[in-house]
Protein backbone atom coordinates (compact mmCIF):
# COMPACT_ATOMS: atom_id res chain seq x y z
CA UNK A 1 0.00 0.00 0.00
CA UNK A 2 2.92 2.32 0.69
CA UNK A 3 4.02 2.04 -2.95
CA UNK A 4 0.57 3.08 -4.19
CA UNK A 5 0.33 5.95 -1.71
CA UNK A 6 3.33 7.73 -3.25
CA UNK A 7 2.29 7.63 -6.92
CA UNK A 8 0.37 5.57 -9.44
CA UNK A 9 2.10 2.40 -10.62
CA UNK A 10 1.35 0.08 -13.50
CA UNK A 11 0.54 -3.51 -12.59
CA UNK A 12 3.80 -4.56 -14.25
CA UNK A 13 5.86 -2.10 -12.16
CA UNK A 14 4.08 -3.06 -8.96
CA UNK A 15 4.58 -6.76 -9.60
CA UNK A 16 8.31 -6.27 -10.28
CA UNK A 17 8.78 -4.19 -7.13
CA UNK A 18 6.87 -6.62 -4.92
CA UNK A 19 8.69 -9.69 -6.24
CA UNK A 20 12.03 -7.93 -5.77
CA UNK A 21 11.21 -6.84 -2.23
CA UNK A 22 9.51 -10.08 -1.14
CA UNK A 23 10.95 -12.92 -3.26
CA UNK A 24 9.79 -15.56 -0.79
CA UNK A 25 6.17 -14.46 -1.38
CA UNK A 26 6.38 -14.30 -5.19
CA UNK A 27 3.47 -16.75 -5.73
CA UNK A 28 1.18 -14.46 -3.70
CA UNK A 29 1.92 -11.32 -5.71
CA UNK A 30 -0.45 -12.11 -8.59
CA UNK A 31 -3.56 -12.63 -6.40
CA UNK A 32 -2.72 -9.52 -4.37
CA UNK A 33 -2.45 -7.44 -7.55
CA UNK A 34 -5.77 -8.86 -8.77
CA UNK A 35 -7.37 -7.76 -5.49
CA UNK A 36 -5.89 -4.28 -5.74
CA UNK A 37 -7.19 -3.94 -9.29
CA UNK A 38 -10.61 -5.28 -8.29
CA UNK A 39 -10.82 -2.75 -5.41
CA UNK A 40 -9.71 0.00 -7.83
CA UNK A 41 -6.61 0.75 -5.78
CA UNK A 42 -4.41 0.02 -8.79
CA UNK A 43 -5.41 0.96 -12.30
CA UNK A 44 -3.29 0.85 -15.44
CA UNK A 45 -5.66 3.40 -16.98
CA UNK A 46 -5.09 5.87 -14.12
CA UNK A 47 -1.35 5.25 -14.22
CA UNK A 48 -1.23 5.82 -17.99
CA UNK A 49 -3.19 9.10 -17.74
CA UNK A 50 -0.98 10.45 -14.95
CA UNK A 51 2.21 9.34 -16.69
CA UNK A 52 1.18 10.89 -20.01
CA UNK A 53 0.42 14.20 -18.27
CA UNK A 54 3.79 14.14 -16.52
CA UNK A 55 5.74 13.42 -19.71
CA UNK A 56 3.87 16.09 -21.66
CA UNK A 57 4.73 18.54 -18.91
CA UNK A 58 8.40 17.55 -19.37
CA UNK A 59 8.16 18.25 -23.11
CA UNK A 60 8.08 14.69 -24.44
CA UNK A 61 6.41 13.84 -27.74
CA UNK A 62 3.94 11.11 -28.57
CA UNK A 63 6.46 8.53 -29.80
CA UNK A 64 8.59 8.85 -26.67
CA UNK A 65 5.53 8.67 -24.40
CA UNK A 66 4.23 5.58 -26.19
CA UNK A 67 7.60 3.85 -25.77
CA UNK A 68 7.81 4.79 -22.08
CA UNK A 69 4.32 3.42 -21.39
CA UNK A 70 5.13 0.14 -23.13
CA UNK A 71 8.36 -0.17 -21.12
CA UNK A 72 6.25 0.09 -17.99
CA UNK A 73 4.02 -2.77 -19.06
CA UNK A 74 1.08 -0.79 -20.43
CA UNK A 75 -0.74 -2.50 -23.29
CA UNK A 76 -0.14 -0.77 -26.64
CA UNK A 77 -3.85 -0.23 -27.28
CA UNK A 78 -4.27 1.43 -23.86
CA UNK A 79 -1.17 3.56 -24.53
CA UNK A 80 -2.52 4.67 -27.92
CA UNK A 81 -5.95 5.46 -26.48
CA UNK A 82 -4.53 7.44 -23.54
CA UNK A 83 -2.26 9.49 -25.79
CA UNK A 84 -5.14 10.17 -28.19
CA UNK A 85 -7.46 11.19 -25.33
CA UNK A 86 -5.02 13.60 -23.71
CA UNK A 87 -6.09 16.39 -26.08
CA UNK A 88 -2.56 17.74 -26.51
CA UNK A 89 -1.65 19.86 -29.54
CA UNK A 90 1.59 18.05 -30.43
CA UNK A 91 2.57 20.67 -33.02
CA UNK A 92 2.33 23.47 -30.45
CA UNK A 93 4.19 21.41 -27.85
CA UNK A 94 7.02 20.75 -30.31
CA UNK A 95 7.32 24.48 -31.01
CA UNK A 96 7.35 25.27 -27.28
CA UNK A 97 10.03 22.64 -26.61
CA UNK A 98 12.21 23.95 -29.43
CA UNK A 99 11.81 27.57 -28.28
CA UNK A 100 12.64 26.62 -24.71
CA UNK A 101 15.84 24.89 -25.79
CA UNK A 102 17.01 27.18 -28.60
CA UNK A 103 15.12 30.45 -28.17
CA UNK A 104 13.26 32.10 -31.00
CA UNK A 105 16.24 32.66 -33.30
CA UNK A 106 15.74 31.17 -36.77
CA UNK A 107 18.08 28.48 -38.05
CA UNK A 108 21.01 30.06 -39.84
CA UNK A 109 22.51 26.89 -41.26
CA UNK A 110 21.65 23.40 -42.32
CA UNK A 111 23.74 22.02 -39.44
CA UNK A 112 21.71 24.03 -36.90
CA UNK A 113 18.45 22.83 -38.43
CA UNK A 114 19.70 19.23 -38.31
CA UNK A 115 20.72 19.63 -34.65
CA UNK A 116 17.28 20.97 -33.71
CA UNK A 117 15.57 18.23 -35.71
CA UNK A 118 17.58 15.51 -33.93
CA UNK A 119 16.72 17.04 -30.56
CA UNK A 120 12.99 17.07 -31.32
CA UNK A 121 13.16 13.58 -32.78
CA UNK A 122 14.88 12.36 -29.60
CA UNK A 123 12.08 13.96 -27.60
CA UNK A 124 9.56 11.83 -29.51
CA UNK A 125 8.03 14.20 -32.04
CA UNK A 126 7.08 13.07 -35.55
CA UNK A 127 8.77 14.31 -38.71
CA UNK A 128 5.61 16.24 -39.58
CA UNK A 129 5.60 18.00 -36.20
CA UNK A 130 9.30 18.81 -36.50
CA UNK A 131 8.84 20.22 -40.00
CA UNK A 132 5.99 22.40 -38.75
CA UNK A 133 8.32 23.86 -36.09
CA UNK A 134 10.67 25.16 -38.76
CA UNK A 135 7.84 26.43 -40.96
CA UNK A 136 6.32 28.32 -37.99
CA UNK A 137 9.73 29.62 -36.94
CA UNK A 138 10.51 30.93 -40.42
CA UNK A 139 7.14 32.67 -40.81
CA UNK A 140 7.29 34.18 -37.31
CA UNK A 141 10.80 35.57 -37.76
CA UNK A 142 10.96 36.09 -41.48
Amino acid sequence: MDLLARREHSAHELQAKLVEKFPEHAPLVEPVLAGLTRDNLQSDQRFAEAYVRALIHRGQGGYRIRQALQQRGIDSSLAEQTIADCGEDWFELAVQVMHKKYGRQPCTSFAERARRSRFLQYRGFSAEQIQACFTDNETDDG
